[in-house]
């Protein structure tokens, strides 16, 4: 599986745990279960697929971070507190942030570059910039690694 296709595993147990609760673990078994997450076969027909281990450790390191990344959020979202921001958007932010500050082999631009993609394909009109905004401006508090 690719990262992107990861991220947006991560980024939907992250966005299903802030709507209904639950721990990551007991989201990644629910959704292996169920076969919640499909991808396309070489027939070009949607089978379930596992959650991807990658976005297991996304999610869960999210989840281990969240009080560290919501103060950093909160730092950065001039205007705007955490509880204010929609689902979607904050559950990008957290996982972008996450992987700038402890994904060590990930660039930060792209992990930026990812979050604002997903924010295109799922969130609001304006979440992409919101985020990008953000995001850069909390990169430069990081130690660079591009």
């Amino acid at each position: 599986m690719k990262r992107h296709e990861a991220r947006r595993q991560a980024f939907f147990l992250l966005f299903e745990q802030s709507l209904n609760g639950g721990t990551i673990a007991e989201l990644i078994d629910y959704a292996d279960e169920a076969g919640s997450f499909l991808t396309e076969d070489d027939n070009m027909e949607q089978v379930p697929v596992p959650v991807d281990d990658f976005a297991q450790r996304l999610a869960s390191g999210v989840e281990a971070h969240t009080a560290e990344l919501d103060e950093i959020i909160g730092r950065h979202a001039r205007g705007w507190s955490v509880r204010r921001i929609s689902k979607v958007c904050l559950a990008l932010l957290r996982l972008a942030l996450y992987e700038m500050k402890w994904e060590e082999e990930i660039p930060v631009s792209v992990s930026i570059n990812e979050a604002v993609e997903l924010a295109k394909q799922y969130g609001g009109a304006d979440d992409a910039s919101f985020l990008n905004g953000i995001l850069g401006t909390a990169a430069k508090e990081l130690p660079q690694n591009d």
